[in-house]
């Protein structure tokens, strides 16, 4: 079906169970990044995400005795709640089919919204034709996520929106991408009336069909998608949202992981919101095409498009946060296994902050050192590498390395032969710059570092674990030296876990 979209959203349904969303200033990001970046808060609506616009407005422009007989559903997740709620309103039955994996949270959302819930096979595409087979089975009408002229149209009205709430002239319109409902919507609305706003889509590199699509000409199918983004872990994009993204979307820019999680943080330092990662790709398009283009002065918009985040990840997001900002760097150092080594290692570093140190004593000659430190940029780091190589220290730069950042960084470690008369203590000292150093440089140089662990955690107070070679005929003066660090410690030499991993 090819409808005139500029007549559809401006006749949209959508307005009885959405809101228009504020676009909001973004002072933070702006002033990182030398332009105007106004973020459109699509997380705000009551489902926490766009697609309550389309999947009413599809649902209210039905004919009466159609909704009646209710309607169906394939979706993990923000879908979902939109078909859900929209079918509360509009008082019928929905029946949702969502894969076994799903998270119980989003499971118990769809409930609250008064959705029956059918949970059948491992993936989108199992629920997705199971959800197909009922449809026929029972009467029911399919919402499609995406791929249909009424639920663009319902996602287009934010498009709308941004051309009513901002009369400024904006250099482009950054949306994230999965089927293509959103940006199809957005982009049929904004370029019939303004031709010159770039509408830049973007995607997760391992989640790309619409990018592949374009290049190829045609709907590529991925074989796999990655599902960090799952909002838009689509292996297929819509017809009809294909046809619209070639006829007006200007670029996609691909982001990873890590920039996605930076962009996560840095919307939450501007508006205290955590986004979901799909939610927080746009943000993250823009920064990537800011640095591409090396634009300055220029207004963007960003539809920051859900937040519907399983707060167990947010780990995982603040420790890849800092790599995506390329504010900390990874090295493997090696260093000779003789006292001296760790003050000339230090002196190497020079002012830059420590957020991560691993060791423990494995050769006699040799010792392997895992630090994570903080970065201006890539440059910085770089320029580091060649301070250690100019002091004869071995490095092995790891930042871009996936097994390292998932891994490893917690793995370093383990029994050790050669930790004779070893003590294990923690220690906790007000993080402040040249704190870490302090302590290396008020020790005894007869005294030998057999482990140790650190990781800036952002707090006031930075936590280390120090295993520590102490003859046994120098414990007063090891007891001296605790008394005269000042630092808060714990004796765990006798820690059962220690004994059993380390010891």
């Amino acid at each position: 079906m090819h409808c005139d979209y500029l007549v559809q959203i401006l006749t949209a349904r959508v307005y009885d169970v959405a809101q228009e969303t504020p676009l909001e200033y973004a002072p933070n990001l702006s002033a990182r990044l030398n332009n105007k970046l106004l973020l459109k808060r699509e997380d705000m609506q009551s489902v926490f995400s766009f697609k309550l616009r389309g999947a009413y407005n599809k649902m209210a422009k039905m004919p009466p005795d159609l909704l009646a007989k209710g309607v169906i559903a394939a979706s993990a997740g923000n879908h979902a709640q939109g078909v859900a709620l929209a079918a509360s309103r509009l008082q019928t039955q929905a029946i949702i089919v969502m894969p076994i994996t799903t998270p119980k949270v989003k499971v118990e959302a769809v409930k609250a919204r008064g959705g029956i819930v059918v949970l059948h096979g491992d993936t989108y595409d199992d629920a997705y034709a199971y959800a197909r087979q009922l449809e026929a089975e029972k009467g029911l009408t399919f919402i499609h996520p995406f791929d249909d002229p009424y639920v663009i149209a319902g996602q287009g009205t934010i498009g709308m929106e941004i051309l009513r709430q901002y009369q400024l002239p904006i250099h482009a319109i950054f949306v994230a991408i999965g089927g293509g409902g959103l940006i199809s919507g957005i982009a049929a609305y904004v370029k019939r009336l303004y031709p010159e706003i770039k509408i830049i889509g973007v995607e997760p590199v391992d989640a790309n069909a619409m990018y592949q699509s374009l290049k190829a000409g045609y709907r590529v199918r991925l074989s796999q998608v990655g599902l960090f983004a799952d909002g838009v872990a689509v292996r297929e994009v819509g017809e009809e949202t294909f046809r619209l993204c070639q006829q007006y979307v200007d670029d996609i820019i691909l982001v990873d992981t890590d920039d996605t999680c930076a962009a996560i943080k840095d919307v939450f330092e501007d508006t205290r919101s955590i986004l979901e990662p799909a939610g927080a790709l746009a943000i993250a398009g823009a920064k990537a095409y800011v640095e591409r283009e090396q634009i300055e002065g220029q207004t963007l918009i960003a539809v920051a498009c859900g937040a519907n985040m399983n707060f167990d990840r947010l780990r995982f997001v603040a420790e890849r946060a800092e790599l995506g900002e390329r504010r900390e760097a990874i090295f493997a150092v090696t260093i000779p296994e003789k006292p001296g080594s760790l003050r000339k290692f230090c002196d190497c570093l020079g002012k830059r902050s420590i957020t991560e140190f691993n060791y423990r004593i494995a050769d006699e000659k040799i010792a392997h050192i895992f630090v994570g430190v903080q970065i201006e940029n890539r440059a910085d780091a770089a320029k580091l590498r060649e301070t250690f190589a100019a002091h004869g220290l071995e490095t092995l730069d790891l930042t871009d390395d996936e097994l390292t950042k998932l891994h490893l960084r917690h793995m370093v470690g383990g029994r050790s032969p050669l930790a004779h008369n070893e003590l294990l203590y923690r220690f906790e000292f007000p993080e402040k710059p040249g704190a870490l150093m302090q302590f290396v440089g008020s020790m005894s140089p007869n005294w030998n570092i057999s482990l140790f662990h650190y990781r800036n955690n952002g707090a006031d107070y930075g936590r280390i674990v120090v295993g520590m070679q102490v003859p046994p005929h120098e414990m007063e003066e090891w007891q001296a030296f605790l008394d005269k660090l000042g630092y808060q410690y714990w004796d765990e030499t006798q820690n059962p876990a220690y004994k059993l991993f380390l010891k």
